[in-house]
């Protein structure tokens, strides 16, 4: 990564929520060194974040393209554990390894680690996890701060190093690959039980 770029990446919330049209907040750096990308692609930073991008770069400042969302509250993850069934989908998608839990058994957030990038929310089959407001009146980098983005971009560096040193079998497997398996496997078992319920066997002793 070019100096102009590292310096891009540094002043991003590091929330790595995607919304922005790139995986991570180091895609987005790089693709708007390259001119690929406005500097008003990110939601999580709000106006503010555009601010500070436009004096690195010189272009003109405005408000977050809302095509790519707006800006708003910072967010976390809440996870209904009467309603969890295990599937490890939302540990997948989590970008700062904020979800703990084992397969077949109740996950629950590390509030400290969410970054509120919403990520797992669409992944979760059973629909159990939610979000909830944690700065009420505060956007943008007025709900963040610099310590919680160096923190966040900790995490998702780390994990990124941890998926790194898997076998190469794994990595050369596509991404969507895993999701889809479990996914079908949980889709299979809600079918076998709703089939259950509905066979006239069901209602006898």
């Amino acid at each position: 990564m070019n100096p102009l770029a590292t310096h891009l990446l540094e002043v991003l919330p590091q929330t790595q929520c995607t919304r922005c049209g790139y995986p991570d907040c180091a895609g987005y750096a790089k693709a708007i060194e390259a001119g690929e990308a406005g500097i008003n692609q990110c939601p999580p930073g709000g106006a503010e974040g555009v601010i500070r991008l436009s004096r690195l770069t010189g272009k003109p400042a405005g408000p977050v393209d809302p095509q790519f969302g707006v800006e708003g509250p910072r967010m976390l993850a809440v996870i209904d554990e009467a309603w969890c069934i295990g599937c490890t989908l939302c540990l997948d998608a989590c970008p700062t390894d904020a979800i703990v839990g084992i397969n077949k058994r109740m996950h629950t957030v590390i509030e400290p680690h969410c970054t509120g990038c919403e990520l797992c929310i669409p992944v979760c089959p059973v629909d159990c996890i939610s979000l909830e407001t944690v700065t009420p009146g505060k956007s943008g980098w007025q709900a963040w701060s610099q310590t919680l983005a160096d923190h966040a971009r900790q995490r998702y560096e780390a994990r990124q190093q941890r998926l790194g040193k898997r076998a190469p079998a794994e990595e050369a497997a596509p991404p969507a690959a895993p999701a889809d398996r479990k996914r079908a496997i949980i889709e299979a078992a809600l079918a076998r039980a709703r089939a259950g319920k509905s066979s006239p066997e069901s209602g006898k002793l």
